[in-house]
């Protein structure tokens, strides 16, 4: 551990935040390395972004007695983890820049994102929830283009887009509030089957990193996947059987009599033999439309009549999502998180 009474702080402590005119000296001690990282920091540059900070630093002057006092600065000591207070530290003086090239970025704004929160450093905290929402989608545009990049990307390191488990980011956005990550994540987190999440033994659960959430799936959202898993079987199930399989023909079907009917009876049929415990159900409606569209026996009619009641379901149930865990709808969600 560094002694605050040393003259000067060893150059193996200092952090990569070191102003030789900096003001006043932050000491973070991780207790579970038991490393100490020091920062030589501006007072003013961090009060200006929060208030808990502005708060600190108004703590006794240094010339009380019982302040610590090293290299003519003031000390504050703060419990957080030196890799998160450094990039903390780094993205207020130089602004936000955030990726999605690999893990590590996301380990990267778990940790910002903590300490946003922690320290209501409110504008930092907004840009990082804006930046996971183009990952972990509100929006059923932004789904649709988590499915295409998911298809699309490449490995990297061995891990397959979004590189992050939904466990993980569900556990992030449990820690620091934001319930807006919350049903996207736990609608993806259903396509994993429950023995798979409690052995916690899935490739992106087992990566080690100082900034890495939980593994374990809490007993709240035990319950919320759950309700989630059954709530995306009921959907899959009602499509094949009541959206296809009932579904009569337009009222203005061109077709020859009975012939749109048995196609779309054909399509419940292969559909209910093609689905699995891990079928997305938003995924699996375009794929219906896709198939009717190439079926040249169903009139042009009813492939646009089907194709416009699919995609309104789709919206419609993406809508609900938020509901079927007992959050308020999407967009007082952006209310509370974006604003």
């Amino acid at each position: 551990m560094l002694s605050a009474s040393k003259a000067i702080i060893p150059l193996n402590q200092r952090g990569e935040v070191w102003f030789d005119d900096g003001n006043i000296i932050v000491l973070s001690e991780d207790t579970a390395s038991n490393a100490t990282v020091a920062f030589k920091v501006h007072r003013g540059m961090l009060a200006r972004h929060s208030e808990v900070f502005q708060s600190m630093f108004e703590l006794p002057v240094p010339n009380t007695p019982d302040v610590e006092v090293v290299d003519g600065c003031q000390v504050v000591r703060m419990y957080d983890r030196p890799t998160e207070l450094s990039a903390l530290i780094r993205t207020l003086y130089d602004g936000a820049s955030f990726q999605h090239h690999s893990i590590q970025d996301f380990y990267y704004v778990a940790g910002i994102l903590r300490l946003a929160t922690k320290y209501f450093i409110a504008h930092l905290r907004r840009q990082v929830i804006k930046h996971l929402l183009e990952t972990w989608p509100h929006t059923l545009q932004g789904h649709d283009r988590f499915i295409e990049r998911a298809v699309k990307a490449p490995l990297v390191h061995d891990l397959t887009y979004p590189y992050a488990h939904p466990l993980h980011v569900l556990n992030l956005a449990r820690e620091t509030h934001v319930d807006i990550l919350v049903p996207s994540t736990l609608y993806f987190l259903s396509l994993y089957p429950l023995p798979d999440l409690l052995r916690a033994d899935h490739p992106k659960l087992q990566l080690e990193h100082p900034s890495r959430p939980s593994n374990q799936l809490s007993a709240r959202d035990m319950q919320d996947y759950t309700l989630m898993f059954q709530h995306r079987i009921d959907i899959i199930l009602n499509f094949i059987r009541q959206s296809c399989g009932a579904r009569a023909p337009s009222p203005t079907c061109s077709g020859q009599s009975g012939v749109c009917e048995k196609a779309f009876l054909r399509l419940s049929s292969r559909l209910s033999r093609s689905w699995g415990i891990r079928t997305g159900p938003l995924t699996y409606m375009v794929q219906a439309i896709e198939e009717l569209a190439d079926d040249q026996t169903v009139c042009r009619t009813c492939r646009r009549a089907f194709k416009k009641d699919i995609l309104d379901l789709r919206e419609k149930i993406w809508a609900e999502l938020p509901g079927i865990v007992g959050l308020p709808s999407w967009e007082e969600l952006e209310k509370l998180d974006l604003t």
